[in-house]
């Protein structure tokens, strides 16, 4: 039989407890399982490659475009390889692409890996000016060793990865 405390002030404090406990408990758990869903990994393409990911998981995927990888399809559909030093995605993707989107620049494309382990992006963001890359960028290509320029921290203003002279689309 459980001890009850005989003051009604102490009662009604561990009754309040009792209540609240449970209802936080809920609280936290719908939350964390929002969250879940909501988390989007980074990979760059060896990463991808080494790490399985499996078919219908969003992820994010950053590396440079390779040169030479860019087709555009009548159909609206624009296919190019996400590459780093060691491995490239097949890349395919729909919609506009960004006006400073080019080959041999640093891109970042948010989608998921189909049946076939070709990359189907949904969202794809290119640097913004020529001194600038993502910082998941930066990180993922010195990871791999492509990473040749930079004194300066990832995320901030640094000598582009580029080869100068690129042709833009």
């Amino acid at each position: 039989m459980p001890i009850l405390p005989k003051s009604r002030k102490a009662r009604r404090r561990l009754l309040v407890v009792a209540i609240a406990a449970p209802i936080l408990a809920l609280a936290v758990g719908l939350s964390l399982n929002a969250s879940r869903n909501a988390i989007v990994f980074f990979y760059g393409p060896t990463e991808a490659h080494t790490k399985h990911v499996p078919a219908g998981q969003v992820v994010r995927l950053g590396g440079l475009v390779a040169p030479g990888s860019v087709i555009k399809a009548s159909d609206g559909e624009v296919r190019f390889s996400i590459a780093d030093q060691a491995s490239s995605i097949q890349t395919s993707f729909r919609g506009e692409l960004p006006d400073l989107f080019r080959e041999g620049q640093g891109v970042v494309a948010q989608g998921e890996f189909n049946r076939d382990g070709v990359f189907v992006a949904k969202e794809v963001l290119a640097k913004h000016d020529e001194k600038y890359m993502p910082k998941e960028v930066v990180d993922s290509l010195k990871k791999s060793g492509e990473w040749q320029k930079g004194s300066a921290a990832p995320g901030k203003p640094v000598a582009s990865a580029a080869p100068s002279g690129a042709a833009p689309l």
